[in-house]
């Protein structure tokens, strides 16, 4: 079973803590054992958590037997880190640990040096320290969370969901991911390239009831197999095609095309994973128009070719 140890520092951020610990906790394989066994690990037994104090069962010797190190975010990131941890958590690296921090927890992943030379993310209020702070790390506020392979940062709250849905999908494959979204009530759609919510004035109206694109998104995802466009899917909405790249931009970050193209590649990764079909009918039932742009789409969206990704998804069951 993988083993996910995540570090609660004194004063650690409540959501910051429990985020990794419920969506991890969620996970389940086809045959419904858990996927994670999750351990809360920290430098001392009690822990501050701003209104209340928490008991960590493990220490840092946890982080040794860790498959992946959660850092999540503290009020004040200590300057220097408590005694012990940056050198728990390189030596953890040099083992080949993957480590990922949450929200404000990219300070206390950049205070191990291990991001110097990287690209990382943290909220986007706080990304301008960072980059104060540690020069050497090339911070890049506008993203959901940054994938370095062994290293991962995400933005604020919400945004480290999305990322250990990233990490189980990495792990287990779309259909276990699919099932923790779900589970967690969590959407699978949000890449970690898409833009964080910034803090915007508020509109002047309120947005009307039912103004949520949800269940167009359901629609969109049941239906990617059909050759729509955007003039189908405005009217599928009840609304003008500009009133609904509007919409799509300020709910999704994206539009509704290239939403509905990720949503025809996450078909694809789940029939290539789960089904012994040729290309050219997954192609068909993802809804692309042929097999080499079902082949273009996917290579750019995933970075490998459609048989790639089923060769390794197969590699790792086995």
């Amino acid at each position: 079973m993988h083993t996910v140890a995540v570090l609660a520092l004194d004063q650690v951020i409540p959501f910051d803590l429990s985020a990794p610990i419920d969506t991890f906790g969620w996970a389940r394989l086809p045959d419904g054992r858990e996927a994670y066994r999750v351990r809360v690990c920290s430098v001392r037994e009690v822990v501050s958590a701003g209104l209340f104090t928490l008991r960590a069962p493990y220490g840092l010797e946890a982080l040794a037997e860790a498959d992946t190190i959660i850092l999540p975010g503290v009020e004040e990131p200590p300057d220097p880190l408590p005694p012990g941890v940056a050198e728990a958590l390189r030596a953890a690296a040099a083992n080949g640990t993957r480590i990922a921090s949450v929200c404000v927890g990219a300070f206390l992943f950049a205070a191990t040096g291990l991001l110097d030379g990287l690209r990382a993310t943290t909220h986007w209020f706080a990304a301008p320290d960072l980059a104060a702070r540690y020069p050497k790390v090339t911070v890049d506020p506008n993203v959901l969370y940054v994938d370095n392979g062994q290293f991962l940062t995400s933005a604020g709250a919400a945004a480290a969901m999305d990322m250990c849905l990233h990490m189980v999908r990495k792990d287990y494959g779309s259909a276990v991911a699919a099932h923790t979204a779900r589970m967690s009530v969590m959407p699978l759609e949000r890449e970690g390239g898409q833009a964080q919510f910034i803090v915007q004035d508020p509109p002047r109206v309120p947005a009307p009831a039912g103004a949520t694109l949800e269940p167009l998104l359901r629609w969109l995802e049941e239906h990617c197999d059909r050759d729509l466009t955007l003039d189908e899917i405005a009217a599928r909405a009840g609304m003008s095609t500009r009133t609904l790249n509007r919409r799509f931009r300020e709910q999704t970050g994206t539009t509704p095309l290239q939403w509905l193209h990720r949503a025809r590649v996450r078909r694809a990764q789940h029939l290539l994973e789960t089904t012994a079909y040729s290309v050219e009918r997954i192609a068909t039932q993802a809804g692309f128009g042929s097999p080499t742009a079902f082949r273009d789409r996917f290579r750019r969206v995933v970075g490998t070719s459609p048989q790639g990704y089923r060769r390794a998804f197969r590699t790792h069951q086995t």
